[in-house]
């Protein structure tokens, strides 16, 4: 049996379809998947069960990415296509059953879209990959049996990102004697290239030898393992909170121009803290401190849901 999925070229996006993929992977698992995403998206899908192969679908002109594929798949035959691209792709192929995602923005969470799309309420909750190899690098970077907390303060978008003095000010809030995470450390995580360096670097400075700077230097397998060995994940929107909650670690993910109930975190222990105003552009600078840290204790307290 063969499977074609065509994913997403965001992060965020490409972790949310891992739950489908699951689903697919555990209702047919003699099937072989082949997934066909974005360049930045690829890890999402390096380690998963059942993957055929994956092609990278780097953008071209006059959607010439789109004929690239199609030389790599039409002379197949597939029993089933997935296309969340909203394309008509999945038309120009042989297939036995098509499940194409309709375009343009949609009310709800773009997780309860996805399950409708194969007509599953509720959707299945995504799925982080990763494997041994991936976990000892982890416990290699975050050695000793204290508690580690993940912030990711930074984004695609610079809007998206809370003031870096009040990640500071929450890991501090959080550690401090009697706080429920007392004597944790910090790991700063963020994406490859120029953009989200200089976004992490007021947070590593800050918080000095009591942080590691993992900013861009792990494959994603490698960030969703160190994310799963955490306590807490605290960041802004981003593929990395997403990846945070699909690791099942208690994941707070901080809104300002963004829309909560579209991209909020979909895991077994997730929370938001939302900016007054919010989806307003230049919401994010009225998000407090005190709304961090109230959202960050309950979501610590809080019980596991099944």
């Amino acid at each position: 049996m063969r499977i074609l999925f065509i994913s997403s070229t965001r992060i965020g996006d490409a972790v949310l379809s891992t739950g489908l993929l699951d689903h697919l992977i555990r209702t047919y698992p003699q099937a072989k998947v082949v997934v066909a995403c974005g360049p930045v998206a690829e890890g999402v899908f390096a380690r998963m069960p059942n993957r055929a192969w994956t092609i990278v679908l780097a953008k071209r002109r006059f959607r010439a990415h789109w004929i690239a594929l199609w030389r790599q798949v039409a002379g197949q035959r597939w029993d089933i296509v997935v296309d969340l691209r909203g394309s008509a792709f999945a038309w120009l192929v042989r297939a036995r059953k098509r499940y194409v995602m309709r375009g343009g923005r949609q009310p709800g969470h773009r997780l309860a879209h996805l399950g409708a799309l194969l007509g599953l309420d509720p959707p299945p909750l995504p799925v982080a990959w990763f494997g041994p190899a991936d976990r000892a690098r982890a416990a290699a970077l975050l050695p000793g049996e204290g508690a580690w907390i993940a912030l990711g303060p930074t984004a695609n978008w610079d809007r998206k990102v809370w003031p870096a003095e009040r990640f500071v000010a929450l890991h501090q809030a959080l550690t401090a004697p009697g706080a429920p995470l007392a004597g944790a450390r910090a790991v700063i995580l963020g994406g490859p290239g120029a953009q989200e360096r200089p976004m992490a670097a007021p947070v590593l400075a800050a918080l000095g030898d009591r942080a590691v700077d993992l900013v861009g230097g792990l494959a994603l397998p490698e960030v969703a393992a160190v994310l799963a060995r955490c306590a807490l994940f605290v960041g802004n929107d981003s593929g990395l909170m997403h990846l945070s909650a699909a690791t099942g670690t208690p994941t707070l993910g901080l809104f300002g121009p963004s829309r909560v109930e579209e991209y909020a975190p979909a895991g077994r222990r997730t929370a938001t803290a939302v900016a007054p105003g919010s989806p307003a552009l230049d919401s994010m600078a009225g998000l407090t401190l005190e709304t961090a840290l109230a959202a960050a204790e309950r979501l610590l307290a809080a019980k596991v849901t099944a």
